[in-house]
């Protein structure tokens, strides 16, 4: 194994495209519809979440492909924020990255996936307790991951069309659910749009609660950045990046939508408010018990996938940040195919920690929070770029401009004003975790 400068372009557009769609497709589509089911009580500004959603990941990914077609450099916004304001919003962005970014979603759709497994194995619904205070089910959410990490540092091609295979098997299973739940569901037509009778709040608490449920969405749609972590591996990077970026968040922006409908056809507002298995709950009402193996198996699939994706996007980031840090260079070392072993076994030492400590629904809500954080600071640099550097060559140009930008902008920082509110403790980590990024960024620095 040794340290490499660079890492071999051998990442085509399907591979990017799947690696787009499964980061997106994860824990939180099937899971967070119960959570603002319970919080706004009303499908139709559940659906209206989920639109906003889509525009605001479209704008990020127009965004990230001028950025990443002008700088098809390994790391995504890491590079993106050194060359805009500095080395020390950069170093930030990365340990926002290994935290919130991939370890905490790969946490999140783990443990949803082993609860998910209690359809098959009901153990795994009794919550049960193994070796003192840790859980069976936390227990194999960490096997599951650095299964994951054996796969993607066995070989990178062989860990590429591992990922490939599953993310088609997903997308091909939840168009399959789709077009049976129109076809031949039992669900009710009315529950598309039926309110709840109790939890639909009013005045301030209802900006609050689509603020909050607004940070779950986004944090749903977190990956629609994540084929830019690989642009120095992508072939034909200016053309590809692009590509892959809005295709597969045009893609997944009409899954989630069509999954939505699903939930409320299958089960009324009320039903789903709180439950973290919305999929196994309107399921049931669609297809009744044995319909429900068959859409849990896609589901598991699916957590799995986004699982797998997020395990091989994340260690590009700290690969780079290793590069310009002596005191990191230790992240810099590959095996022979390019893979950044040593980050990639950091990254599932975070995870482990993560899945031991946090529930899901805490999980999602500082990763959501502190992404937007970051995601908003990348989308400026596009604003700051060309003012700063308007020789830049840039093979993509943002549609519109400065529209995206500034919507996505405007939208962020509401949602994350009104999100303080309403969630301050998983906020105030959010916010911590960028605390400590500076002083290891000011530690690292002194060192190197």
């Amino acid at each position: 194994m040794a340290a490499q400068r660079e890492l071999a372009r051998n990442v085509g557009l399907r591979s990017a495209y799947a690696l787009v769609v499964a980061n997106m497709i994860g824990a939180g589509i099937f899971t967070t519809t119960g959570f603002q089911a319970q919080a706004l009580g009303d499908p139709s500004s559940i659906y209206l979440l989920w639109i906003v959603g889509g525009v605001l990941a479209l704008c990020g990914a127009l965004c990230y492909s001028e950025l990443g077609a002008a700088m098809p450099r390994a790391g995504g916004e890491y590079v993106y924020l050194r060359e805009a304001f500095g080395g020390a919003f950069a170093f930030m962005s990365a340990l926002v990255s290994l935290t919130a970014g991939f370890s905490a979603p790969i946490a999140s759709a783990l443990e949803s996936l082993v609860r998910y497994g209690s359809h098959f194995f009901p153990i795994l619904g009794e919550d049960r307790r193994v070796f003192g205070a840790l859980g069976l089910n936390d227990l194999i959410a960490v096997g599951l991951a650095w299964a994951l990490i054996a796969v993607h540092a066995y070989r990178m091609q062989a860990g590429l069309r591992f990922n490939d295979a599953i993310t088609a098997f997903k997308v091909v299973g939840i168009v399959a659910i789709l077009l049976a739940a129109a076809a031949v569901g039992q669900g009710d037509v009315a529950g598309l749009l039926q309110k709840s009778e109790t939890l639909v709040p009013e005045g301030s608490a209802r900006f609050a609660a689509f603020a909050t449920s607004l940070i779950f969405v986004m944090f749903c749609y977190s990956g629609w950045n994540s084929a830019a972590y690989l642009a120095g591996e992508l072939r034909d990077p200016q053309r590809n990046l692009p590509r892959a970026l809005l295709f597969g968040t045009g893609t997944v922006t009409v899954l989630y939508l069509g999954l939505n409908l699903l939930y409320f056809y299958g089960a009324p507002v009320d039903e789903l408010a709180g439950k973290v298995e919305v999929g196994l709950v309107a399921s049931r009402g669609l297809f009744g018990s044995a319909g429900v193996s068959a859409v849990t198996v896609v589901l598991t699939v699916s957590l799995l996938a986004s699982a797998s994706a997020m395990t091989l996007a994340g260690p590009r980031v700290y690969w780079a940040v290793g590069n310009d840090y002596p005191p990191l260079r230790f992240l810099t070392a590959t095996r022979p195919d390019g893979t950044p072993l040593r980050s990639l076994v950091l990254q599932g030492l975070v995870t482990t920690v993560v899945i031991l400590v946090g529930r899901v629904d805490q999980i999602m809500q500082y990763a959501g929070f502190t992404l937007s954080l970051f995601a908003s600071l990348a989308v400026a640099c596009v604003i700051v770029l060309r003012i700063r550097r308007p020789d830049l060559e840039r093979p993509f140009r943002v549609r519109l401009y400065p529209l995206p930008p500034l919507l996505f902008l405007g939208v962020s920082i509401w949602m994350m004003f009104w999100a303080f509110q309403g969630r301050p403790v998983e906020s105030s980590l959010g916010l911590l975790t960028v605390v400590v990024g500076g002083i290891a960024y000011l530690v690292t620095r002194g060192r190197g």
